[in-house]
């Protein structure tokens, strides 16, 4: 009886030691840094990755200062200089505020990029050795499990769609979000994406003249949310900036981060809003629904 019972507790034993231990292996944690504005490091998996980098001043629309011209407030948490070892550059616009060239064109050109269609021949002209130009639906396995697919992004000039992100780890199944300018809507996305852990896009709204509302508010980041129902949701598109010329005289901003806390609380859903500061790096456990900071 007694070495049955001594049987029973070491099969017990090993059964919650594999249990734990596997706990342990397939905890994720994903790292995600902004930069400012909609400059990001994100850290998944074996792969850290750089996005849609703005890291040297000024920043100017098509080539024109007279129509937009900015600059950072405050110096940035990362230059081209001290920037961590990048695995890859992710691009989601041709627009210089994604696409910024005085950045790229300090960066090591032999660092593969993936980009939107509109950024690639940009790119190229600076002389990047593996650019990979992904349109909606593509996708593409990086080193380490890492799946990044392209979905429909804003639709910011006549006839071109630019580019969101869905990056997935294939080994845990843990996923990101990342559009920087507007929710294409349900039908658009859900044919890519049913739910994820964590989404990032912005909260503060941006219509300018002409091209009526091109970066989402409260409202739509709402229905984002409610769509993807992700467990973490990170605001972009911020940042302390000054700018000047012709377009931010004219362009209106709509919303705020406490309008759409509000409306997030008045949801009940379960996402939680992580705002974090520039040069933060936020570690999310998607497992266990946790986040530290640093």
């Amino acid at each position: 009886m007694e070495y049955q019972q001594w049987i029973f507790t070491s099969v017990l034993s090993i059964i919650l030691y594999d249990e734990r231990v596997c706990k342990e292996i397939l905890q994720f944690s994903m790292k995600l840094t902004w930069i400012d504005l909609n400059s990001w490091i994100f850290e998944l998996g074996e792969q850290t990755i750089l996005v849609d980098p703005w890291l040297v001043d000024p920043l100017i629309f098509y080539g024109q200062p007279w129509l937009f011209t900015a600059y950072h407030n405050t110096p940035i948490s990362f230059t081209p200089q001290t920037l961590p070892p990048i695995d890859l550059i992710l691009i989601a616009q041709g627009l210089d505020d994604h696409c910024h060239k005085p950045t790229l064109a300090c960066l090591d050109r032999s660092i593969p990029v993936i980009a939107a269609p509109s950024a690639a021949q940009t790119l190229q002209a600076l002389g990047y050795a593996q650019v990979t130009t992904l349109q909606s639906g593509q996708t593409v396995d990086l080193a380490g499990g890492i799946q990044i697919t392209a979905v429909p992004g804003a639709p910011i000039q006549p006839g071109q769609i630019e580019n969101g992100y869905l990056l997935r780890d294939r080994g845990n199944g843990a996923s990101l979000y990342y559009e920087p300018h507007l929710f294409p809507g349900a039908a658009a996305v859900q044919h890519y994406i049913e739910q994820v852990d964590v989404a990032i896009a912005p909260v503060i709204g941006q219509i300018f003249p002409l091209l009526g509302q091109v970066i989402m508010g409260p409202e739509q980041t709402m229905a984002l949310v409610k769509t993807l129902q992700p467990q973490f949701f990170l605001p972009t598109t911020l940042g302390d900036i000054r700018a000047s010329g012709i377009l931010p005289m004219l362009t209106r901003s709509v919303g705020s981060v406490e309008e759409f806390q509000a409306l997030l609380h008045q949801s009940l859903l379960s996402t939680q809003l992580l705002h974090p500061v520039p040069g933060e790096a936020i570690e999310i456990d998607t497992i266990a629904g946790k986040t530290s900071r640093g």
